[in-house]
This record gives C-alpha cells, sequence and structure tokens, in this order.
C-alpha cells in the first residue's frame, strides 16, 4: 500500500466541472436497453461476480433477486471481498468473471498488462444526492479538527496504496494546500477501528458507513468528497480484456441484467417511486446482503443513508476515469506509457463527459 507514516506533500490543484449528463453514444456501443434482445450464449450459463458487502453494490443484488441475470440467461454466484485490489486480481485470473468496484492503481496495472478492462460505470457523486463523506475520530475533532482543511500533517486511513481512499485523500491534500500521512491498514474494518479509537485521524467513505459511525460520538463527519472530486466516478464495471473482447454477448448479458438492477433501484431509492412500501421492500431485499449480522430493522437506517447515484444504464464517466489515471500516472503508483484505452473498452456503454 503507502509507505506508513510518510508525509506526502501535495501542491495545489483545480478541479475541474463536470457536465455528467452530455452523452456520446459511441458507434458500435451496445446500450444495455437492448442487450436483452440479444441471444443468450447458453441458458443459465455460470458466472461469478465479485462485490463488497455496501449498499452501493445492490444493482448486482437486485438483478439476482429479481431475475434479471436469469432472464439474461446468466447463472449468478457472488463472492466477496473486503478492498478492491484483490478484486482486480480476482478478475485477472479467471477466479470471478465480473466486478464493481473502485479504480485502483493494481486495476490500472493489470489493465496495462492486457489482464483487464473497464466496460462500465457504477456508482458517481452527482449534485443534490447525498455522497460520501470525510470522517475524523474524537480525538482530531477534540484537538481542533473540524473541516477537511484543518487536516494538516495528520494521519489519514488508506486501504492499501493506490486504493480510492488514497486518491480522494491526496485530491483534497491538493485542493487544501496541506499535507497527510497516509497509513495503510488493508481492510474496512480495520480502519473504523483504528478511527474510533484515535489511531488514525481521518478517513473518507460512502453515507451509508459514514452516517452510522458519527451517531456515537467516536467519529465526526467533517466534510463532502464531492466538494473537491464533483462528478467522481467512484466504482466501474471491470472484466477480463479474455471477456471483452471475445465474450461479447456474454458481456452484453451481463450489463443488460445488471443494468435492470440499477433501474430498479433509481426508481425506488432515489425517484420513490414505490413511495415507502417500495422502499422497505428494497430494504429487505439488500439486507440478504448487506449489514447480514444486524436485525433488519437496525439495518434499515443504514442502507437508506447509503443511497446514492448508480451510473443508467452503467454509463461511464470518461473525463472522471481520465483524472483518476492523471493522478495515478502522477504519484508514481502506475507506469507513464498505460492509456484510457488501454484501461477502458468504450464500445459497451454510454460515455459521459
Amino acid at each position: 500500500d503507502y509507505e506508513s507514516n510518510k508525509i506526502i506533500k501535495c501542491g495545489e490543484i483545480k478541479v475541474m466541472k463536470l457536465s455528467r449528463r452530455k452523452l456520446i453514444v459511441l458507434s458500435g456501443g451496445a446500450m444495455a436497453s437492448s442487450a436483452f434482445s440479444m441471444p443468450s450464449i447458453a441458458s443459465s450459463k455460470k458466472i461469478k461476480i465479485g462485490a463488497l458487502r455496501f449498499t452501493s453494490h445492490s444493482a448486482s443484488f437486485i438483478a439476482k433477486e429479481r431475475g434479471y441475470f436469469e432472464q439474461a440467461g446468466l447463472d449468478v454466484e457472488f463472492e466477496f471481498f473486503q478492498a478492491a485490489q484483490p478484486m482486480a486480481v480476482a478478475v485477472a485470473s479467471g477466479d470471478i468473471d465480473y466486478a464493481v468496484t473502485a479504480i485502483s492503481g493494481g486495476l490500472i496495472s493489470l489493465a496495462e498488462k492486457g489482464a483487464v478492462k473497464v466496460i462500465g460505470g457504477v456508482l458517481s457523486e452527482e449534485p443534490g444526492i447525498d455522497g460520501q463523506k470525510f470522517l475524523v475520530s474524537d480525538k482530531a475533532y477534540q484537538s481542533g479538527v473540524r473541516s477537511p482543511k484543518d487536516l494538516d500533517g495528520k494521519r489519514y486511513a488508506v486501504t492499501q496504496s493506490g486504493s480510492s481512499f488514497h486518491y480522494m485523500g491526496s485530491k483534497m491534500a491538493a485542493a487544501e494546500s496541506i499535507n497527510l500521512s497516509f497509513v495503510p491498514l488493508q481492510k474496512v474494518g480495520a480502519i473504523i477501528g483504528a478511527l474510533k479509537s484515535g489511531q488514525v485521524d481521518a478517513w473518507s467513505i460512502v453515507p451509508h458507513i459514514a452516517k452510522p459511525l458519527s451517531q456515537g460520538g467516536a467519529v465526526h463527519i467533517i466534510g463532502d468528497v464531492a466538494d473537491y472530486l464533483p462528478n467522481y466516478q467512484i466504482t466501474s464495471v471491470f472484466t477480463s480484456a479474455k471477456n471483452a473482447k471475445s465474450e461479447r454477448a456474454l458481456t452484453n448479458n451481463f450489463l443488460a441484467g445488471f443494468s435492470k438492477g440499477v433501474d430498479d433501484y433509481a426508481a425506488t431509492m432515489i425517484d420513490r417511486r414505490g413511495g415507502d412500501q417500495g422502499v422497505n421492500a428494497m430494504v429487505d431485499l439488500i439486507h440478504k446482503y448487506v449489514y447480514t449480522s444486524r436485525p433488519r430493522e437496525k439495518a434499515a437506517p443504514s442502507i437508506i443513508n447509503g443511497t446514492m447515484r448508480l451510473n443508467d444504464g452503467a454509463a461511464l464517466n470518461l473525463t472522471s476515469v481520465q483524472n483518476q489515471l492523471d493522478w495515478f500516472k502522477s504519484e508514481g503508483l502506475v507506469k507513464n506509457s498505460i492509456t484510457i484505452d488501454m484501461l477502458v473498452d468504450q464500445s459497451y456503454v454510454k460515455i459521459l463527459t
């Protein structure tokens, strides 16, 4: 991951305003809405999907539970992970077929080697929808840390080097002209424990984790990631380069089922077309996969608090992905030779710029 306790100095940056509703449909691109019309390559084709037990991964869970993957000719099994980079390795090795997680240095390096491809976008920051939060320990809060600019010289938790946590923290630090000491702790659970105990000072995470943590007094919310990274493409859909190139029907069918799950999630949790009854039914479904150790009544508020935008049709904000790639290069975490076309197969979904 990172070199533990090393102070990394970040310069000033400009945060570019993006228009995420400007769509460019690439020729040859397969729209998720039409992909169901394609014949399945086989009935009940078995595939494995990598996921985290986060509300932001709900599209896959919905597609599984409501039969959308089955309609697409797919028999889906989930494999759960605790960090992004091991998931990228699993896709590259063929242990899993498709995955949803943040773009990481490990994923980019595997793409440079011709092993994986990003084929779509999932979770994103969007104006008007509550997003990821910057958190601090109570110890840091009591010492006067009340906003991100107060974190100069503080210990900032990440899972691994080149993770999305590293990216968010570094971009915030650059914008505020402060230094952070990045501390790698490998797993989200370990970060939560270290933050509560004051072993680290700060972290950033999705709202369904941030908000419940802040209610106990051991952790405090001090800012929004969107203030520093507007329209940030947080997570993406990716697969092996082999699947992207040689298994187009299979990949289109996966994206079709997945996109139906996205549609249901947005209609119910963001647009609330089914009212409270619809939200309650969706919470019941998601609870089968998220916060499973908690009783439903205790899990429900956290699941609802995690509601963020999932991109329609798995559309991908290519500008955000390019910004992330440029940052990884500038930090020396990936080779300068890798290009956006080596990382992304743009032929599957709409592209947002």
